[in-house]
């Protein structure tokens, strides 16, 4: 990832009352070389350190350094390690060498000021915890990642020479989980990312120059509260102010909010070297009551709108001090209706669509805008809520860019399910308070969380509530236990079948049975070639090998089932001729599973699901695993998967029953709504005896039903009435075996005479019975038919079933019911049925073939496309190697340049010709810069791994900042699965 190098200055500039001032913000990050140079080395290197402490020191020997950054990170980018992000380097490092304390330093200028200012150092953020010396004077402790630091330097300022600021940084010991916490609990490796020597110890967050006058804002604390009708908000702000100084002050605090317009000033006297809370509400302040406000939104249910506080302190009508915060006005609250958490915003249910984050970076080189980049690629995949997981993202930058695109954050703190308290409790529970108090301002936050997967230990449970509760006001909820307690339970982590996010149940562990409300559940998530290439060596791409091990395709991710994932790629597409081959087919998978999952819970909306996040939506470090995008911004089938799932308005098929459903998630009730399916053969021809369509309303937030796709024309039990004779709790009742679907299925309790029968409605003549067991099966049965449910005929019976796709056929009979009666179990288990399929003696021709295509469309009133959905699919498994003998799609591609101030934009026009003889399939575009020959990312895309039929064309924007392309020269390569 790029290390941006700029100095900062930020200023704070108001005018109020003809006086103007101006607040500065001097940035003492490593972002300028010439500006400010840090140089680090160990502290056992350092004889006499406070030699160090001389401006003319010699630390030419050092190294340097990166601020913000891990120490590790500096040694990487000062050319003294190799690219950790390659092969087994980072595997490789003598850790020794990193596992120790280290002293910061730095030469820095005086700021320029005023006689009556004041100028502060500042430190946001050390890990695990620094001493912090200024000209030589140790001015305090910080202890703990969170720990923030502000100390006036203003008297030990060198007006003649530089200044030296020296740091000297503890490493946070091991074992970290959780003895070590508050810090980067993943930072000695886990099952996604590899240890980092040092365990990110290191200045990870900003430092800089502040200047004041006597009286500064200590903390501002902002809360908005809405009437039942959600039609007024009451704004209520409370702000500490601080004197620094021997002597009381007198001044006022001035707000200026927008939208709005609101100004308000009140006066305070504040003794000497004393703290003071002003607090302002509409008790007295009626302007603070606003009527029709505008309100934040989580992404898809409205606008994620934001207001500014400006707030300036003034002594005798002199700027003092100033901030500047951005609020959302919204309200959470929450409820555990039947056993389930929902989560309300403004008064409204909110359906979560979210994913976990392990890190930011795995190095902690993720800053500024990146976090940009990476929320609004969740914004783009329709995500509402993001799990920052064990509280690894720290950023300031983050929970603004979850606030500017309407992500919802789950927030933990820094406790995982080993049973150990952190060696200081106290530490660790005054960094929760500093969490809290720092980011508490935020509308993005939902949930306040303890513990992954477990309760916090006594006291630190009930010390984190009572966290919650007095220093967010309880606001938001504090869940201990991130899988339990009206939870779902964690995991799997692993793929599985489609159909099994569809039906009953696919149950986590810790928490209860259901889709319910999950925090993480995932699947391998192998990367593109393009990518696999940048981190992998040459003499390891194939076959599989212990290097792939090492970014997480192996033992160190067992969770991932990445032998599991393996195979069913070459299972379900064919065996891999080589790597290239391996990764375009696993992009299918890709798509494929992380569509499903969303869509499975998405079906089961509100009957019991509330809410899902992946595990995981984004990539700390270059792996196979866990991901949307992967670490280089490349967008795989993953997030092609989860984004067209998770359209607000959307229309999708359930492969379990065959049922084709509307899924709203919005708060807009949507009339006159056209639903389309169509089915095309392997060849691209439309098969017109399987489309349908039907008109529908779809209230808010609401699963609507539209029809099923019959795939068995010719069976007559086809959502037929069925009965059993009991059915087990891990099973669907009797309905599934006459679904059409072997994504579902009936199974009896663990007994030997057990039934499950079918009623056609009517007599009609049967000649042939096709039974489609699990691996539970029938190893004796007869079949029975009746015209009254009550007397029954013999017309078959085995001793040797031989369970699957059991074909019986028979001597034409005429009945209503048909039976199969179950006699002696093959297994343990019950007799477990996918489907009970009942054919006459004239069936018509099929013409469908066994790999097939559907496409799924809603359309409103006007015609209008809401929502587009494809699926590929075999009537008989998940067989798609009959995709491999696709002909070679030729396409006509056309594309241009788009330049804007800030972004560019390549439009590719994308034609799959009438006179084309195959289907364009699965449809790979990406864009390059044609001087490096690299690919354009990151980049926002309209659609990818899309599929036209003869005739079709399609527009992909690919839009990107323009430093990606300065010199305008791109090119594109678009590639259909079937290329070759």
């Amino acid at each position: 990832m790029p290390h941006r190098k700029f100095l900062r200055i930020f200023v704070f500039s108001f005018l109020f009352n003809s006086v103007l001032k101006a607040q500065l913000n001097i940035s003492l990050n490593s972002q300028n070389a010439n500006e400010v140079n840090w140089k680090l080395t160990p502290q056992s290197s350092v004889q006499d350190s406070v030699k160090i402490f001389d401006p003319k020191y010699d630390d030419k020997a050092w190294v340097n350094a990166t601020v913000p950054g891990a120490v590790f990170t500096s040694y990487v980018n000062d050319g003294l390690e190799k690219d950790p992000n390659y092969g087994d380097n980072i595997y490789k490092v003598d850790k020794s060498k990193y596992d120790r304390n280290f002293w910061y330093r730095t030469l820095v200028v005086s700021p320029k000021h005023n006689a009556d200012e004041k100028v502060w150092l500042n430190f946001k953020g050390i890990n695990r915890k620094g001493e912090v010396f200024f000209n030589g004077r140790r001015l305090g402790l910080l202890d703990g990642f969170m720990e923030q630091g502000k100390f006036d330097v203003t008297k030990l300022l060198n007006a003649s020479s530089k200044n030296v600021i020296a740091v000297l940084v503890y490493w946070p010991t091991l074992p970290v989980p959780n003895y070590a916490s508050p810090t980067y609990i993943s930072s000695d490796g886990w099952d996604w990312m590899p240890s980092v020597p040092g365990l990110l110890q290191g200045i990870t967050d900003d430092v800089y120059f502040s200047t004041s006058g006597n009286i500064t804002i200590d903390n501002t604390w902002i809360r908005t509260g809405l009437n039942s009708s959600f039609d007024a908000a009451a704004v209520s702000l409370n702000i500490r102010l601080k004197n620094s100084e021997g002597e009381q002050e007198k001044g006022y605090v001035h707000l200026h909010i927008q939208p709005g317009n609101i100004s308000i000033k009140k006066p305070f006297t504040i003794n000497p070297n004393a703290v003071v809370a002003e607090h302002f509400d509409t008790t007295f302040f009626k302007e603070l009551l606003i009527e029709n406000p505008k309100l934040w939104w989580p992404n898809g249910y409205g606008q994620p709108n934001l207001y500014s506080c400006h707030v300036q302190v003034y002594l005798n009508d002199k700027l003092s001090d100033a901030t500047s915060i951005k609020f959302g006005i919204r309200k959470y609250t929450y409820d555990t209706l039947g056993g389930v958490l929902h989560i309300k915003v403004n008064g409204k249910k909110i359906f979560v669509k979210g994913g976990n984050w392990g890190m930011s970076e795995y190095l902690l080189r993720c800053r500024g805008d990146e976090y940009d980049t990476k929320v609004k690629l969740h914004q783009q995949m329709h995500l509402n809520m993001i799990r920052n997981w064990i509280g690894s993202t720290t950023d300031d930058a983050f929970y603004d860019a979850c606030d500017k695109y309407g992500i919802m954050v789950w927030d933990d703190f820094w406790l995982n399910s080993h049973p150990n308290l952190p060696t200081d409790i106290f530490t660790f529970n005054k960094n929760a308070v500093d969490k809290i108090v720092r980011f508490r301002n935020h509308a993005c936050i939902a949930v306040w969380c303890g513990d992954n997967e477990s309760a916090p230990l006594p006291p630190l449970n009930g010390w984190l509530k009572e966290d919650v509760r007095t220093f967010d006001g309880g606001d938001r909820l504090y869940q201990p236990n991130s899988h339990a307690g009206a939870l779902t339970g964690s995991g799997p982590w692993a793929n599985f079948s489609p159909k099994w996010y569809f039906t009953k149940y696919p149950n986590g562990f810790g928490g209860s049975q259901g889709w319910g409300f999950r925090t993480e559940i995932g699947t391998a998530v192998f990367t593109t070639f393009e990518s696999f290439k940048k981190f992998m060596p040459k003499a390891d791409w194939w076959p599989r090998d212990s290097m792939w091990n090492k970014h997480f395709f192996g033992k160190s991710a067992a969770n991932a089932g990445p032998d599991h994932y393996f195979s069913t790629v070459n299972s379900e597409y064919g065996e891999a001729s080589g790597i290239e081959d391996f990764c375009r087919k696993a992009q299918l998978l890709n798509i494929q599973v992380n569509k499903a999952l969303y869509e499975g819970w998405q079906q089961h909306m509100w009957k019991d699901a509330s809410g899902v996040m992946t595990w995981m939506s984004q990539s700390a470090y270059p792996s196979f695993v866990w991901q949307t995008y992967d670490y280089y911004y490349d967008l795989n089938g993953a997030y092609w998967g989860v984004k067209k799932a998770c359209e607000p308005i959307h229309i999708q098929w359930d492969c379990a029953n065959n049922s084709v459903n509307v899924i709203n998630t919005t708060l807009k009730n949507y009339k006159n709504l056209e639903a389309v399916s169509k089915v095309y053969n392997l060849d691209g021809s439309e098969v017109p005896e399987y489309n349908q369509k039907k008109i529908l309303s779809v209230k808010a937030d609401t699963v609507a039903s539209c029809f099923h796709i019959n795939f068995s024309k010719n069976n007559l039990a086809f959502q037929q009435k069925s009965y059993a004779s009991s059915t087990s709790s891990d099973a669907q009742s009797a309905v599934a075996v006459t679904d059409g679907s072997i994504g579902s299925r009936w199974s009896s309790n663990y007994n030997d005479n057990q039934w499950v029968y079918v009623d056609l409605g009517v007599e009609k003549e049967i000649a042939s019975v096709n039974l489609i067991w699990e691996s539970a099966y029938g190893k004796a049965f007869k079949l029975q038919i009746s015209n009254d449910a009550v007397h029954w005929k013999d017309i078959f019976e085995t001793h040797n079933g031989a369970g699957g796709n059991e074909h019986i056929s028979f001597a034409p009979v005429k009945a209503r019911y048909v039976k199969m009666q179950g006699i002696k179990r093959a297994t343990q288990w019950g007799y477990s049925l996918y489907e009970f399929e009942v054919y006459g003696i004239k069936n018509k021709k099929e013409h469908l073939s066994p790999t097939n295509f559907i496409r799924l469309y809603l359309k409103d009133s006007a015609g209008k496309i809401l929502s587009e959905n494809f699926y590929w699919n075999n009537n008989k498994g998940q067989d798609y190697t009959a995709l491999n003998a696709l002909p070679k799609a030729i396409l006509k591609v056309s594309s241009n340049l788009i330049r804007g101030n800030d972004s560019s934009t390549v439009a590719v026009q994308i034609l799959n010709p009438k006179k084309s003889k195959a289907v364009a399939f699965a449809i790979h575009v990406q864009a390059y810069n044609a001087e490096s020959g690299a690919r354009i990312l990151p980049a926002i895309m309209n659609d990818d791994y899309f599929t036209l039929m003869e005739g079709e064309s399609k527009l992909i924007n690919i839009e990107f900042k323009n430093a990606l392309l300065p010199g305008g020269k791109y090119y594109v390569i678009v590639e259909p699965y079937n290329d070759k």
